[in-house]
């Protein structure tokens, strides 16, 4: 296994009150569980919503996490700030609108940063996590399931050596 501690991730939503902090809390209990804490830098932001910078997830997205034992509740959403595409090696949209809008606030020479999350879950054979808040009570959960989806892949990516490798290539 390889070492990344120069890896800082940031997931990016609309609001960072749904499928942001839900991907960072779900990285962060995996990492844990690979004894792998403090080895990545990991944060999450919102592009909009700045009525909800400050306040914890979604109560829906409370609940679903919970139940899956992952417990987001200590997380706060915050804004992007233009010092993120310096600060972060790794910018995770989850959703294409996330990808154009990030890329208009970004340097140039630092675009290769900004990728789709769920390019680290080819499987799901989706581009994007959509919006759980506006939908249903299972929206959380098929959000959830494509996020442990990518993490899972993202979490690979960083730890074998040839893939990340080829993932620092690319930022």
């Amino acid at each position: 296994m390889t070492t990344f501690n120069r890896i800082r991730i940031l997931f990016v939503c609309s609001g960072n009150i749904c499928r942001s902090p839900a991907a960072e809390g779900i990285l962060l209990h995996h990492l844990s569980i690979y004894g792998l804490s403090g080895a990545v830098t990991v944060d999450s932001a919102g592009l909009q919503g700045r009525n909800f910078h400050g306040k914890p997830p979604d109560s829906r997205m409370l609940k679903a996490a919970s139940a899956r034992g992952y417990d987001l509740s200590k997380l706060r959403a915050r804004g992007i700030k233009p010092a993120d595409f310096e600060n972060f090696d790794l910018i995770l949209g989850m959703d294409d609108g996330h990808i154009e809008a990030m890329s208009y606030m970004c340097p140039p020479s630092l675009l290769p940063r900004i990728r789709l999350f769920l390019e680290f879950a080819p499987e799901t054979k989706l581009r994007e996590v959509p919006d759980p808040y506006y939908r249903q009570p299972e929206a959380f959960e098929i959000a959830l399931d494509l996020i442990e989806a990518g993490v899972t892949g993202l979490i690979n990516a960083l730890t074998d050596e040839e893939a990340e490798s080829s993932l620092l290539d690319t930022i």
